[in-house]
């Protein structure tokens, strides 16, 4: 059995100059001992996966509420997708996997219930007490809220992963970011990150809405990414069923995206004449990107998705009903903190601001508890 020690030597071996090393971490906010044989980053993948916060993706929206099908992608699927992308370019770049799927697995732990638009809505409601944002969230997560060990609260994950939960798409000028120094880039592990998931959520956009038939194949041949790849698997596979046309459709769109995602970036690398670690954290911006014509293309099927699938009636219905739902809980909340569990409660009686201790109760919830407590309290039949 290889001991940590030489994992470590062996990734002095096989890594990039210019990636990240376990070695280098500038470590946990609570003293720690190490793993005899288990990597830093390594730990930090496992303590997400097996938090609670991961497990109740599973019943986030993505796009489609929970219980309108079994099949439609969930917070918790489309994190394992973005995942398994993050990890086929880290490897390809010679980057630190353990490191950059640690802060893959972790981008969607503080997202609400009933997605995007319950995210807008929180941070409407919170907008008085300093506002919402998901990734501000989610190291809150993973700093506070998560509570597993005796000795510190949340999950004590190494620096670098914090730092690319709150780095993750998103400006730097915010209080959350003085922490990890808002004039440095972060590593290009997790500067992967951001393109994976917009990569994997763009592909399987698509993918949910053909089969809820909220985009249809007529409309899509109107995008130049779909248009050429649908033909080319229908010039080679003609006879092919629908079904798996669709999906060997979108596996091309998402296969030459990261292609792109990856040459693109090897030449940024080489441009830059980027040989360190320091290198990349003094580079603004980015050095991760998709070449301008990829670009171009992303865009203009991310304007499709937005005008035809997440501005659908059907989604918008959602929307407003997350809306009166979300408002309805929170302003409930405010007025009698009460009415939250006593692990909940507990917090405000211990002198923490009411709002955020609602606020983390309400972006907890999945999308069944959620409406499952709203009729509990507006639903006089229903037991409470």
């Amino acid at each position: 059995m290889l001991t940590r020690e030489e994992f470590e030597s062996l990734e002095d071996q096989q890594l990039a100059a210019y990636a990240m090393r376990n070695r280098l971490s500038r470590g946990r906010r609570s003293t720690e001992p190490e793993h005899p044989f288990r990597l830093a980053f390594q730990r930090d993948r496992d303590r997400i996966i097996h938090s609670s916060a991961f497990r109740r993706l599973e019943y986030k929206t993505q796009v489609f509420v929970n219980h309108e099908g079994d099949y439609y992608r969930t917070r918790l699927t489309h994190t394992m997708e973005a995942a398994q992308v993050t990890r086929t370019i880290a490897r390809a770049l010679r980057l630190n996997e353990d490191l950059a799927e640690a802060v893959a697995l972790a981008h969607d732990l503080g997202h609400t219930p009933f997605g995007h638009a319950g995210e807008r809505i929180l941070n409407r409601l919170m907008s008085p007490f300093g506002g919402f944002e998901h990734n501000a969230q989610s190291l809150r997560i993973v700093d506070v809220l998560e509570e597993r060990y005796p000795t510190f609260r949340g999950l004590n994950l190494s620096w670098e992963v914090r730092e690319g939960i709150v780095k993750h798409s998103t400006r730097y000028d915010r209080p959350q970011v003085r922490e990890f120094d808002a004039t440095k880039a972060p590593t290009l592990e997790a500067q992967i990150v951001d393109y994976a998931d917009e990569i994997a959520y763009n592909g399987h956009d698509i993918d949910d809405g053909l089969k809820s038939a909220m985009l249809s194949w007529d409309d899509l041949e109107a995008v130049t990414l779909w248009r050429d790849h649908h033909r080319a698997i229908h010039e080679r596979h003609p006879r092919a069923e629908a079904r798996i046309v669709r999906y060997q459709t979108v596996r091309r769109i998402i296969n030459s995206c990261v292609t792109d995602l990856i040459r693109t970036t090897e030449e940024e690398i080489r441009a830059h004449d980027v040989k360190t670690l320091d290198d990349v954290r003094a580079h603004k911006p980015k050095l991760v990107s998709l070449s301008a014509d990829m670009q171009a293309l992303v865009d203009e099927l991310k304007r499709f998705l937005l005008e035809n699938l997440y501005n659908h009636h059907r989604v918008r219905r959602m929307a407003v009903k997350a809306d009166r739902i979300m408002t309805g809980l929170f302003e409930t909340y405010m007025a009698e903190p009460r009415q939250m569990p006593p692990q909940a409660y507990d917090k405000v009686e211990a002198g923490e601001e009411v709002a955020r201790v609602v606020a983390d109760y309400i972006a907890g919830m999945t999308d069944r508890f959620a409406l499952d407590e709203y009729k509990k309290l507006f639903d006089p039949y229903e037991r409470v």
